[in-house]
């Protein structure tokens, strides 16, 4: 499947175009960041619930939700089908490279008061604001998520998104953009709409559609856990969220009590690990 990814053309695009789709949401936001006022209001810590689970009570809650999602996985990798383990040395790089620009974004957002942690799920420990758990988060969530996308490549060998794939992708792309601009004044909404448009164009013009086509896929396949997991942290199943959000900077529109900016969130960063993982794989290949 890799090979057949690999030697699938992208869509011809002058090179000039690299640098404006890059450099143009960069300096949006850029702008967005610098203007920013930050607002002191209160966090929202009442979401909509499932139930109330009394195990999930804990400190050590957030750090469950990593052994929940990494061990199991783990264990997996070694399956002589799939063989995930196999991906790891493209895919390690490629979670690390995302995995900093994302931690970064997390540090300024918390900082900004965009969102927060809240102290009764996560054991204390913060660096440069974050909680420990909060930089697992962007390892262990993401390697369990991709392997799901490796076990789709190998069980579901037909890409089946492959013919409508243009539409997904011009159709995200004209979304994200008009929602970035449109919400401007909710920070969380329109950087992560703005951002995900952008790396959805780049993706279209440069790299391989069927990537893309097996990543779409992938990724309605990987809502089923994303929504769990990320359930737990935006208080589905508890008294009050881990993460809490400023209520002026983002739709607080939720599916139950996740926002639906963390799925756009969530795919960005899903995306840019597997087309980055893809990309090395593709190099070694092509040595």
């Amino acid at each position: 499947m890799s090979l057949t990814l690999a030697n699938t053309k992208s869509t011809v695009a002058p090179n000039w175009t690299k640098s404006i789709v890059i450099l143009l949401p960069l300096i949006l936001i850029a702008i967005q960041w610098l203007t920013y006022e930050r607002l002191d209001n209160e966090l929202i810590t009442e979401v909509p619930t499932i139930t109330q689970v009394p195990f999930f009570e804990t400190s050590w809650l957030y750090m469950y939700l990593h052994l929940f999602a990494f061990i199991p996985v783990f264990v997996l990798s070694f399956d002589k089908r799939v063989h995930y383990y196999t991906s790891w040395k493209y895919l390690f790089p490629a979670i690390g490279v995302v995995a900093a620009i994302f931690i970064a974004w997390d540090v300024v957002f918390t900082e900004m008061n965009v969102w927060n942690f809240k102290e009764a799920y996560f054991l204390g420990i913060r660096f440069l604001g974050l909680p420990v758990e909060e930089w697992l988060f962007f390892v262990t969530i993401p390697f369990a998520s991709i392997f799901i996308y490796a076990c789709l490549n190998h069980y579901v060998p037909k890409n089946y998104f492959l013919p409508i794939e243009q539409y997904i992708s011009w159709a995200l792309i004209a979304v994200f953009t008009v929602m970035g601009i449109v919400f401007w004044q909710q920070i969380y909404t329109s950087t992560t709409c703005l951002l995900t448009a952008a790396f959805t164009l780049y993706h279209y013009l440069f790299l391989p559609k069927a990537e893309r086509a097996r990543f779409y896929f992938a990724f309605l396949v990987v809502l089923i856990p994303f929504t769990f997991v990320d359930g737990v942290l935006t208080g589905s199943y508890t008294a009050a969220p881990i993460v809490i959000y400023h209520p002026e900077e983002f739709l607080n529109f939720r599916i139950i009590s996740v926002p639906l900016e963390d799925y756009i969130y969530g795919f960005l960063m899903l995306f840019s690990m597997v087309s980055l993982m893809e990309g090395l794989r593709r190099r070694q290949v092509n040595q």
